[in-house]
Parts: C-alpha cells; structure tokens; sequence
C-alpha cells in the first residue's frame, strides 16, 4: 500500500473508540484512490503489525493523553510520534509503540507516520457511547485525516450523498447502530451497557 489509514481503540470503552469511529466517518465520507487502505484497526495488538509493514506512509486515528482540554485534537508527524508511543494511553490499549519498533527491526516502517488524536474525557465507563467533546472532534479529525493524505499524493473524492458506502466491519458495530441502545452521558447506567446488563440478569434469573 502507498497509504494505510488505521482507526484504532476499543468501542466498548467510551472514547477510546474515538479512533474506530473517526476511520469510519472518514470512509463514509471520502472515496479513495487506489493505493490507499482504510482499516478498522480495533484492538488487534500486534496483528496490526502486517499493515504497518505493508505501506510506504502511515495514518494513525486514536483517542491520545495529551494533558490537554477535553476534546482537543493534536497532530503529530515522524519524530514527534515516539512521544505518543512510550506510554500505554489507558489500561486497554495494546502499545503501539511495540509494533513501529517492530517494524523498524525488520526494516520495513513506514517512510510517513502521521497520528491524529484527540484528547478523551472518558476512558473508563464500559459500553459507554462517545462523549460529546470528542464526538464533536470526529468531522474535524475526518478533514485532517483527507488533506494529510491529499498532501502525499492521493486526494480523496467527497462521497455524493446518498451515495452506497461498504462498511469497514460489521453493521451491529457501526456507531449509529451500536450507540441506538448505549448510555449518554446524562443517563446513570453510563458505566453499563443496559443492553449487555439485562442479558446478564436473564440468565442469572434462568
């Protein structure tokens, strides 16, 4: 690949999945030439590694500490990205820095690193959609996300609307549906899914 484009986090973990779902906004709304791969990189740890040994410049969308106000979005490119990689961002994340120093040992890294993250406000209530102030981010990081490969050479084409989009991964866990049944942040069963809770209440009553 010229360009891999990786969303990665955990949906289950409130704006951890900030990653995923911005990949997917992206995808919904830029078609990309040939050359350019848009991947919903999820939790797969180190499987990630096939696709960041795979492509000449590398997009990371994540949810990033920065100690900064809730929401904000910071772009880092090349040397700047170690800064990222050193320190597990929460106690769900698989360290990526582990997957670049992989593959700078077998000389396969990426020419480009470039990550675009977002600062979360909540990282820790389980089955939790989005907050607000990184939801808001997701058409902002989306824009970034096309001019920075725009700038290497592949410029995206705005989707028509109504246009047919394939999906990245499975419809259940696309943000529209998967959040339909989630907790808001004014709801006080945010730190459960009432979903996944009333199963476990059906079975312990069966």
């Amino acid at each position: 690949m010229e360009v891999s484009v990786l969303g990665i986090g955990n949906i289950l973990w409130a704006d951890e999945g900030f990653g995923v779902r911005a990949v997917e906004a992206l995808h919904a709304a830029y078609a990309f030439p040939e050359g350019v791969e848009l991947v919903d990189g999820g939790t797969l740890g180190l499987n990630l590694s096939t696709y960041v040994e795979s492509t000449r410049r590398l997009l990371v969308l994540d949810a990033i500490d920065f100690a900064l106000a809730p929401g904000t979005v910071k772009v880092l490119r090349d040397a700047e990205v170690p800064a990222w990689t050193k320190a597990k961002l929460s106690p769900h994340q698989t360290g990526f820095n582990d997957i670049l120093a992989m593959a700078a040992l077998r000389g396969c890294a990426p020419e480009s690193v470039t990550v675009i993250g977002v600062q979360p406000v909540d990282l820790m209530s389980f089955g939790a959609a989005l907050t607000a102030p990184v939801r808001s981010r997701l058409p902002e990081a989306v824009g970034l996300a096309a001019r920075e490969i725009a700038a290497w050479g592949f410029p995206g084409r705005p989707r028509a609307p109504g246009e047919a989009v394939e999906p990245l991964g499975p419809m259940p866990l696309a943000m529209a549906e998967y959040e339909s049944g989630l907790a808001n942040e004014d709801d006080p069963a945010r730190f459960g899914d009432p979903r996944l809770i009333a199963k476990r209440l059906a079975g312990d009553a069966g």
